[in-house]
């Protein structure tokens, strides 16, 4: 199992815990993006660094991910994607994307989509706080703890 990071928008904070799994449980964590990111000398955390261009980290990580590996995106057509390759995605705010829920959850995505291109303002995400970053730890934690021996 391998720890796949869509790291242009990943927080702050869900980076730290990443970085605390990578040192502890000896996980491979790869960080895709599409510019330079600082990230500490961890033995077990790679930089993937892709051209400017739209999708080319969600494709690079889509290319190299395998059924069983975690993919942290809160890109909805990426988790998709990965999903339908026998992954797992998890949102920073620890939603659990697998095959029983991305159908649903791409389908009102692109719903959404649909209303603010036709002008209705939906609003978007709230702040990200301590409590999303705990139930990211949480979530995060449970995979981990599920794959590993």
């Amino acid at each position: 199992m391998r720890i796949f990071v869509d790291g242009d928008a990943c927080p702050k904070g869900v980076k730290e815990i990443l970085f605390r799994v990578a040192e502890r449980k000896r996980i491979s964590v790869i960080f895709v993006a599409n510019q330079y990111l600082r990230l500490p000398p961890i033995a077990t955390i790679e930089m993937i660094q892709v051209p400017d261009g739209a999708d080319l980290a969600d494709d690079r990580i889509v290319e190299l991910c395998a059924a069983g590996d975690i993919i942290i995106t809160a890109d909805i057509p990426l988790a998709a994607r990965v999903v339908k390759k026998g992954a797992i995605a998890l949102d920073p705010r620890g939603t659990l994307y697998d095959s029983n829920n991305i159908g649903h959850i791409l389908s009102m995505r692109d719903f959404m989509d649909d209303l603010r291109g036709s002008g209705v303002e939906t609003g978007g995400p709230s702040a990200f706080g301590q409590k999303e970053r705990a139930k990211f730890a949480n979530a995060l934690d449970s995979l981990v703890r599920l794959a590993l021996p």
